[in-house]
């Protein structure tokens, strides 16, 4: 089989694939061009990420598809339904970039309540010669510890971040759609785990009592936050979303920043992406990251280990 890692593939896993003597081609192929490119190399299986979108035009007139993988959960950049119907399997790693979300979910929260994401600005300019204003400044944090934590979508993601917040001594509540309640299991030293059943209930509870909110959602056609859901919250409540663009209403944000009624946000994906909004860039209230969730050498290997897995057992079957 010959396989385009368009988005790029880690080396374990093309380790992996050559080793059961797969072809692989991890050149990037812009996305106007990527039809003529899979009929002119003949490819096999589309490997993608986030950048790339495979949609209709490229699974009816790419006869030589068999497989397109997903590094990463969300598939909503491949038309997945049409695809297996059309004969073509979609796989994907929902649970190879778990930990890594979830890490970066607390680096903002670490980050936001601490006042890291402007200090950081801040302090190259002015530190030198504004020190004391700027520890004033920075002066109020606030300790995660006691505090609640809000999970709005209770999937493998959201509960890797549950598994955190209740290892930093926080209080968890969870919502999700299909999750009635979910055990999670915290590991400990020398084989010692402890487990804890967790119920969901819904998001309209959830964001009355929450401290801070984090979102981890699929893609969805309307906002799941906006201006009347950020009026029943906290006063000072802080939301993070390293889910999709699109759950939140960024312009409902920016209002709930400036009233004062938000205390902070966090923003790893965006309405706009990959051009977000200039508003949302610029204001001193929001920790940003460029969709950089699932992006550690850890779970990069372990993405490019399962799709190898999955091409490989599927690759025997045809």
């Amino acid at each position: 089989m010959k396989i385009l890692a368009n988005d790029g593939i880690s080396k374990s896993g093309i380790e992996a694939l050559e080793k059961a003597g797969m072809e692989v081609l991890t050149v990037h192929v812009a996305q106007e061009q990527l039809q003529k490119y899979i009929n002119e190399n003949n490819i096999n299986v589309l490997l993608v990420r986030s950048a790339t979108k495979v949609r209709k035009d490229i699974i009816d007139n790419c006869p030589s598809l068999k497989i397109i993988g997903r590094g990463g959960v969300g598939m909503d950049n491949i038309d997945v339904e049409y695809a297996r119907n059309n004969g073509i399997a979609v796989i994907n790693t929902p649970a190879a970039s778990s930990a890594s979300v979830a890490e970066l979910v607390f680096a903002h929260l670490f980050g936001g309540v601490r006042f890291l994401y402007d200090s950081n600005r801040n302090m190259p300019l002015d530190g030198d010669t504004k020190f004391g204003n700027l520890k004033k400044s920075y002066a109020s944090g606030r300790e995660l510890r006691g505090k609640t934590l809000g999970i709005v979508g209770f999937g493998r993601i959201g509960r890797e971040v549950a598994k955190i917040a209740l290892g930093c001594g926080m209080k968890v509540i969870a919502s999700d759609s299909e999750v009635g309640e979910a055990a999670i299991t915290l590991d400990f030293y020398d084989g010692q785990k402890i487990t804890l059943p967790i119920k969901t209930e819904p998001v309209s509870e959830l964001i009355k009592h929450s401290h801070f909110i984090s979102l981890h959602v699929p893609a969805q056609k309307n906002y799941l936050i906006g201006k009347e859901e950020i009026a029943q919250m906290k006063q000072g409540v802080a939301i993070i979303n390293a889910a999709r663009g699109g759950v939140i209403d960024e312009k409902a944000l920016l209002e709930g920043l400036e009233s004062g009624k938000i205390s902070f946000a966090a923003l790893d994906t965006f309405e706009n992406e990959p051009e977000p909004s200039i508003k949302v860039l610029m204001n001193d209230r929001i920790s940003l990251s460029p969709h950089i969730g699932a992006a550690t050498l850890e779970a990069q290997d372990r993405i490019g280990t399962e799709l190898a897995e999955q091409i490989i057992a599927i690759a025997s079957k045809i």
